[in-house]
Formats: C-alpha cells, sequence, structure tokens
C-alpha cells in the first residue's frame, strides 16, 4: 500500500521552506546503567549507541541543534513520583547500598540496578524535560531525545519493565504545572511501543489536560505487562474520562498496514478533535520488524509515515523519546528514518503490506464505539467497503510476552541465559514468516522427515482443561473456533480426528492461575500439579493422537507458531519422559511435558507448568485466578458430555479448583 497522498502534500506548493530546528540530544553517560555482573540484557548500552552511531554515518547531527544532557531535579520527578520511589533511585548507586542493590532490584518486574543506574535514571528524566521544554518555547520546532533507561513502565511508585523513572511523564508533567507561561495547556502523547504505557496511564488518569494514547500487543492482558490495563475499555476517570485510549492488539505480527488504519480511524480524528498544543511521543522501537521481544512487522518506512501524520497538529511541536526496542539495526533505522521527517525531507519512499488484520479492524470498531460519547468523530460506522478489506489471519510467533521473557518472574537473567538459544527463531528476518496460513504453511521441505516419522508413533493427550470439551480439542486438530473462544486455532498439519477417546482420573491437584489468557479472556488458565498426591483427583480426557499432532496442539496450546523445521517433543524427548526424567521444553506456559503412565502400551502425556512456576503460584508471585465464565462453562460441558459429572457437579469440582489450593 503506497503512502496515503496527504503524507507529504503540505510540502508540495511552497517554495521556499523554513529549515526546521530539529533538537537532538545523547549523553553517553546513560550507558553507565548496565547489568551488574555484564550479563547479556536486551535493554543495554548498545541501544543508544547503535542510534548515535547511525544518525552519525547520516550526518544528522549536522543538520540538528545538538542538545546537552541534564540531570532532573528531584522537584520535577516528585510531581509524578513518590518520595519513597525517588530516594530509592537517588541512593540506589552509591556505595551503602553495593550488597543490597541485586537483592533490591529482584523484588521489581525485571529491573536490574548498578553503581550507574542513579545518574543514568535522572539524566534520561532530565533529557525528557530539557528537549521538551525546548520545544516549548518555539526555540526548536522538534526534538529527539535518545535516552535510557526507558520510562513508559514505571509507576508513581514502582520500577518496572526496564523503566526507573517515567521519563515522558515527568517531562508532560513539568511543562503542565510547572511552566505555565510557556502556554502548553494540552499535551497529546502518543505511545507507539509494542507494551502497553501502564505506568504514563496511570499518572494522568484523571487528567484531561493530557490525552494518552497507546497501541500494543495486549491479547486479552497475557502480554506484557500481563493486565487488563491496556484493554480498550480503560478510558480514563472522572474529568479525565474519555482521554485515555488504548488500542489493543489481539495477536503479534501487526505490520504497517494495521498501524495507518489505527491512526487513520481513531488517532488522527481524536487529535482534530483535541488540539493539542504539544505533541510527546513515547517512541519504542519493539513493534518493529525482527525485535526479539516485540514479534511485530513496522518497518522504518511505516514509522515514518506515522510521524509525518502527527505533524499536522500542534504546529509540528513534536518531541521524541526513546522506550523500548531490542534489535539495533532496527532501532537505529527507525529512529533514522523518524529524525528525517523532523528535518522535513521531501518526501519518504516505500511501501507496505495492503490491508491490516481482520483483528485489527475489530479492535478498532471496538475502541470508536467506547469511545465514541466523547469524541463525535468516531461515532461513525466505519464503512464495510473498508474492513472487509482484510490480510489473512495472523499467525502466532513464539516471542516474549514480556519485557523480561520471564513470565514466571525468574528476573532478568533469564534473558541471558535464554534469548539466543529460545528466540532464535524470533530474530530472524519476519520476511521468512508467512502470516496467512495453517501451521502446513510453516513447514518447510526439510520438516517433511520428522512429520513422517512422527506420524507413526501414536500417544494420549491427556487433557484437563477446556480440552475436556471434545469440540474445543478440535479446534486444535482441525481448526477452527467455539462459541466463547475469542479467536479461531489453525488446526494441525495432520488434521485426522482422535483414534480413540477415553476417561481417567489422576491423582494431581487441578488450578487456575494467571491473569488472562488470550482464547478467553481475562481469567486464570487451568494447571495440573506436576507433583501426585493420593489425596487429590483430577479428571483427564484422554485422546490419542500421533505425536506429530500432538507436536502442533503444543505450539498453538502455547500461542506460538513459528518455521517447525523440528519438533518441539521429539522420539529422544518422548524416551526421556517416559523413563521419568523431566523433560521441559522451551520456556513457555504449558512447555512441561509430564508422563502419567501407559495405557494399551501407549504412553499418556500431558501439558502443564514447570515445577519453578509451581512455586510462583505459591508465593503470590504469580497470581492465582478464577477462570472466566465461557472458559469454565466450556470445561463443565466437557465433563458433562464425556458423562463424567452432572453439570452441578462438575461447577462443584471446578469451583474448587478455583479457590487457593496451597491454602
Amino acid at each position: 500500500m503506497e503512502v496515503a497522498e496527504d503524507v507529504d502534500c503540505e510540502s508540495k506548493g511552497q517554495q521556499q521552506k523554513r529549515t526546521r530546528r530539529v533538537g537532538l540530544l545523547y549523553d553517553e553517560r546513560m550507558c553507565k546503567h548496565s547489568t551488574p555482573d555484564g550479563d547479556p540484557h536486551p535493554e543495554n548500552p548498545n541501544r543508544i549507541k547503535a542510534i548515535w552511531n547511525k544518525l552519525q554515518s547520516a550526518a544528522i547531527p549536522q543538520r540538528c541543534v545538538v542538545l546537552e544532557a541534564k540531570e532532573a531535579e528531584d522537584k520535577h520527578i516528585l510531581s509524578v513520583h513518590t518520595k519513597k520511589h525517588v530516594d530509592l533511585i537517588r541512593n540506589i548507586s552509591s556505595k551503602q547500598f553495593n550488597s543490597r542493590r541485586n537483592r533490591i532490584a529482584s523484588k521489581f518486574n525485571s529491573i536490574y540496578l548498578n553503581e550507574g543506574s542513579s545518574e543514568a535514571a535522572y539524566l534520561a528524566a532530565g533529557s525528557a524535560i530539557e528537549v521538551a521544554e525546548r520545544v516549548a518555547k518555539g526555540e526548536l520546532d522538534s526534538a529527539v531525545a535518545i535516552i535510557r533507561p526507558p520510562g513508559h513502565h514505571a509507576e508513581q511508585d514502582e520500577a518496572m519493565g526496564f523503566c526507573l523513572y517515567n521519563n515522558v511523564a515527568i517531562a508532560a508533567s513539568v511543562l503542565l504545572n510547572e511552566k505555565p507561561e510557556l502556554g502548553i495547556n494540552k499535551i497529546l502523547i502518543v505511545d507507539w511501543d509494542v507494551h502497553h504505557g501502564n505506568g504514563t496511564q496511570k499518572m494522568f488518569w484523571k487528567d484531561p489536560r493530557v490525552l494518552f494514547f497507546s497501541v500494543h500487543r495486549h491479547e486479552f492482558g497475557s502480554f506484557y505487562p500481563a493486565n487488563d490495563d491496556g484493554f480498550y475499555t480503560m478510558i480514563g476517570e472522572g474529568a479525565g474520562a474519555g482521554y485515555n485510549i488504548n488500542v489493543p492488539w489481539e495477536n503479534g505480527g501487526c505490520g504497517d498496514a494495521d498501524y495507518f488504519a489505527v491512526w487513520d480511524h481513531i488517532l488522527v480524528p481524536v487529535a482534530k478533535e483535541f488540539n493539542p498544543d504539544l505533541i510527546i511521543v513515547s517512541a519504542g522501537f519493539d513493534a518493529a520488524a525482527g525485535d526479539p521481544l516485540g514479534g511485530c512487522r513496522v518497518t522504518p518506512y511505516g514509522y515514518a509515515v506515522l510521524l509525518k501524520k502527527l505533524m499536522s497538529f500542534a504546529n509540528g511541536k513534536i518531541v521524541l523519546a526513546l522506550e523500548g526496542g531490542y534489535n539495533l539495526k532496527s532501532i537505529a533505522n527507525s529512529t533514522l528514518s523518524c529524525v528525517k521527517v523532523l528535518l522535513d525531507d521531501n518526501s519518504i519512499h516505500g511501501s507496505s503490506e495492503a490491508y491490516p488484520f481482520e483483528s485489527t479492524w475489530r479492535v478498532i470498531k471496538a475502541v470508536r464505539r467506547k469511545l465514541s460519547a466523547f469524541w463525535p468523530s468516531l461515532a461513525d460506522e466505519l464503512p464495510e467497503l473498508l474492513t472487509n478489506q482484510t490480510a489473512p489471519p495472523a499467525s502466532y510467533i513464539l516471542t516474549s510476552s514480556s519485557d523480561s521473557e520471564a513470565e514466571d518472574n525468574e528476573g532478568p537473567n533469564v534473558i541471558s541465559k535464554h534469548l539466543e538459544e529460545v528466540l532464535q527463531d524470533v530474530i530472524e528476518p519476519f520476511s521468512k514468516l508467512k502470516v496467512d496460513g495453517s501451521i502446513q504453511d510453516h513447514v518447510a521441505s526439510n520438516s517433511c522427515i520428522w512429520r513422517s516419522e512422527l506420524s507413526k508413533v501414536e500417544i494420549w493427550y491427556a487433557a484437563f482443561g477446556s480440552n475436556l470439551c471434545l469440540k474445543r480439542f478440535l479446534c486444535y486438530i482441525e481448526g477452527g473456533q467455539m462459541e466463547g473462544m475469542k479467536r479461531p486455532y489453525l488446526g494441525c498439519a495432520d488434521k485426522t480426528p482422535p483414534k480413540e477417546i477415553m476417561w481417567k482420573t489422576f491423582p494431581h491437584r487441578l488450578f487456575f492461575g494467571r491473569e488472562s489468557t488470550l482464547t478467553w479472556g481475562p481469567g486464570g488458565a487451568a494447571f495440573l500439579n506436576p507433583e501426585s498426591n493420593i489425596q487429590d483427583k483430577t479428571y483427564m480426557c484422554l485422546y490419542r493422537i500421533t505425536l506429530e499432532q500432538f507436536n502442533d496442539v503444543i505450539v498453538q496450546e502455547n500461542v506460538a507458531s513459528f518455521p517447525m523445521n523440528s519438533p518441539l517433543f521429539d522420539l529422544a524427548g518422548l524416551d526421556s519422559v517416559t523413563s521419568e526424567e523431566p523433560h521441559s521444553l522451551q520456556k513457555c506456559w504449558y512447555g512441561n511435558i509430564i508422563y502419567l503412565g501407559k495405557e494399551n502400551d501407549i504412553p499418556i502425556l500431558t501439558m502443564t507448568c514447570a515445577k519453578s512456576q509451581i512455586e510462583g503460584f505459591k508465593s503470590g508471585e504469580i497470581p492465582l485466578r478464577a477462570p472466566a465464565k465461557n472458559y469454565v462453562n466450556t470445561i463443565a460441558m466437557g465433563l458433562v458430555e464425556g458423562k463424567q459429572l452432572s453439570q452441578e457437579a462438575a461447577m462443584a469440582y471446578l469451583q474448587k479448583a478455583s479457590v487457593n489450593p496451597w491454602g
């Protein structure tokens, strides 16, 4: 899809153009914040170095006003953070914290700290203030702050998601509350980082002076920060109602066309009504193609178009503050593309895929309906001719659902240990992935060997959750979705139904945990305690399928799809697990294979969480949650249709599993 004609039409009739004054801020002192033991980590000093080197090689600094970084004052940071939090970040790098620093960091979600963290955090926040003030005063037309650590996850009293201070929120608060003479009364904050800006949202939740807009992977609360804060129903409160807009992607793989549609049909019309005095972009580039944590496909061209559309507002007064982005090439190229737009280079060259995903239109419609009472421009229904033009269904890419790649809260070091091996498929160029088919579409020719081999081996797959319902399990085998499910499944390469079905009970504890699931929405997912206990009893439905099909079920169960050139669970894995040796797959929620014995000399296998995750559930680090209504009804349906329990007894059984099993 070519760039919309209005992207650069404003410049076409101008014979003379004033050179835009663009500020550029970079300070190597922010590189002092790094992992304490030098372990590899995606949020590392090379991120901003790569950007700066790219801009230098393109001779960009010579065309800009290069600014010096300044540390923020405590009084400015205190406008959005608590004194306790400010005191901690200010002092964390001092010698008196040397012996306690790692222990303190471990108490936060996805945070590391070292002796350079305080200085870097103060410089990042101060730099955001500096560029925002310069633009607000009119000394600069726009500016880019190449800063770290990032900020949009940091909440009032808590560091999280690699973020120590909320840089963008601090800068916006200073302009609105401490610099009234600058005339900045309304600020539009656009957060295009692939993760929801939970911290920024909360800081302006009731403030109508700030229109906070965030587009992000959400997947019904299963993607980091793994809660409901980023859902489209979260619109602000009190005077701020309607001034908080979330566009939550249901799946990964979203690219330029998806983002363009959101800009054209939500952000741009609302921005016209809001008429901001200044725009601050929480410019995370982890939605870029190739990012190891984001799993989306926005190109440098795509970012350029998004930014160009924003330049129509606030007289082009735009500040970009770096947030996430963990592929060095992607963030460098994306930033360069954006700076060129701010410098008003004549045109934007490139093209993109033709249409958004069907799920993108569904989300856009939901957001427009929810916000139409506040923004009249969103009240009209979008024409079917437009929304019927969709790309094929998204494939589910095996990526991290958190900034830390540690859904079980094992801490930042999990990335250093697993990043290369676990995310290798994601780091491969996304052009190699097809987004328009079933698992068969991802099967390379060299995968035929393992599929042929494993198709001859049978196992019993023992289900204990919603797969107790045959209709639901067939969604994994044949593809499709049943009532109550929020998305369809692609099905197995071999769509042959199970050869046999039987029921058994096993001495394991059933329980429900996590905040939400992609398939069923908010509410816990069913898990089985890997440890057996003669006092426990769980009903399980056994499906006789092939080991090839079991691999495809594993992929879909963990909301992941990738070029299956080799199986996740092969004959060696089967030999290992049937010898009662522990067997865990790549890092995913149902990545632990449990052997439950044999039936008719065929091994019985099930999938649940690892023992380390059980400890997380017991300690409260991973929440226990009652299941969603549709989810529990589907499980009950399976128990009743399988003639194991009456409806009343099934609901009582599930209610028991829904209460704290560790109390």
